[in-house]
């Protein structure tokens, strides 16, 4: 990709970071910095719930630091990365344009090694005391150690929703669903990439199929490419015209995806959210025999996070979101299946009672599977797997049958 290479170029020159930069270790006078600030937070915009969320957020951090949050909704977080990308070919090293972005994978492992990030400022941030550090992946980010460059705010793993009145039962492999989809013709389909969950399909049939997934945690290679996709193409060859539109056409999003189940169009999609079926069910997206299942061998997963460009002119600001993102409050509303229904960063055992009694009680929902029903955890591939297999994807399937 062009902008992977130029944000490579741009390493070769980095910039050391600005002597007003805040200091995230003496939190009082970040708060004070913060007060007034507006925050440009670069954040995907596809999907209503999640809009709501950041919006509730910035509501909540206006009320008790005077921090405002605006929402830059994107179709493509890469098209922030250019933006900051731009701004430091021009010489724009401070006030530029975004304050904050919702960032993972190639884009966030582009930004760090072409010292385009504020920080680090993560693992400073109050509310990191109460993160599981141990448990889930919130120091690495598609195999690229995060050094408190991002702030984890979310977890998320695919499960596969399913409506029950055409799909009784749970299918335990990618393979199973290559063979339902070819026995029952235009019933699945999934986002197109460049579209993250459509990469994240990629990633899963990948993982699923391939025989030595170990191999995926490293940088590709000319020597391992051919031969680790093969079974992919081979897969996607035969799945393909049984796909909805027989692969002529795909849904542009997962609320797409939302759409044509409910349509009756399609009865099998994938989600990177376990609470997200029963959330669609709740505010009546999806009809109430769905539910969602994971494969036998496990499913991927990973970390949402947000990282702070290095010329911001909100950095103070930014950071009172992000520790916001991470507190008990923010972490229980967003893992409601009525509100986004998206799996927790924190370690319960590092929480104050009265937080953790509350998500005990928390109702997780009619089609969601209990955290123990949810598998083994696959890892992310390393970034430059997806970047070079979503362009062969687009160029063997994206421009139609």
């Amino acid at each position: 990709m062009n902008l992977l290479r130029s944000l490579a170029v741009l390493a070769l020159a980095a910039q050391p970071a600005l002597a007003a930069d805040p200091d995230p270790s003496d939190w009082s006078a970040v708060l004070e910095e913060a007060r007034g600030q507006t925050v440009f937070w670069n954040a995907w915009g596809g999907s209503t719930a999640t809009n709501d969320f950041i919006a509730w957020a910035g509501r909540r951090v206006a009320e008790d630091h005077g921090v405002t949050v605006e929402h830059v909704k994107l179709t493509d977080t890469a098209d922030a990365v250019t933006r900051v990308l731009t701004e430091r070919q021009a010489g724009k090293d401070s006030g530029g344009a975004i304050d904050m972005i919702w960032i993972n994978g190639p884009n966030f492992a582009a930004m760090k090694d072409a010292d385009l990030l504020f920080g680090p400022f993560a693992e400073a941030l109050p509310n990191w005391s109460f993160v599981d550090v141990d448990g889930k992946t919130v120091r690495s980010d598609f195999t690229v150690p995060t050094d408190g460059y991002e702030a984890p705010w979310a977890m998320a793993q695919v499960v596969f929703m399913h409506d029950t009145e055409d799909l009784p039962e749970p299918l335990g492999s990618m393979a199973a669903i290559r063979d339902w989809a070819v026995a029952n013709p235009g019933r699945f389909t999934y986002p197109q990439p460049p579209d993250f969950l459509g990469v994240t399909f990629l990633k899963q049939a990948l993982i699923d199929i391939t025989q030595d997934a170990e191999v995926l945690q490293r940088p590709v290679t000319e020597a391992d490419y051919d031969a680790v996709t093969d079974p992919l193409w081979a897969y996607l060859d035969t799945l393909t015209p049984a796909l909805w539109r027989s692969g002529r056409a795909y849904p542009a999003n997962g609320p797409a995806q939302l759409q044509l189940i409910a349509d009756n169009e399609i009865d099998l999609a994938i989600s990177f959210s376990p609470g997200e079926a029963t959330a669609a069910i709740e505010t009546g997206q999806l009809p109430p025999s769905v539910r969602t299942f994971v494969l036998d061998r496990g499913t991927l997963g990973n970390a949402s996070f947000v990282a702070i460009p290095y010329n911001s002119g909100a950095k103070a600001g930014a950071m009172v979101l992000a520790n916001f993102l991470m507190s008990p409050e923010a972490q229980l509303r967003a893992q409601d299946p009525a509100v986004l229904g998206y799996g927790t960063v924190l370690d319960m055992d590092r929480l104050p009672e009265a937080d953790r009694a509350a998500f005990a009680a928390l109702d997780q929902g009619i089609a969601t599977l209990a955290p123990d029903e949810l598998g083994q955890v696959q890892p992310e591939p390393h970034p430059s797997w997806m970047t070079r297999i979503a362009e062969d994807w687009t160029r063997r399937y994206g421009t139609g049958q």
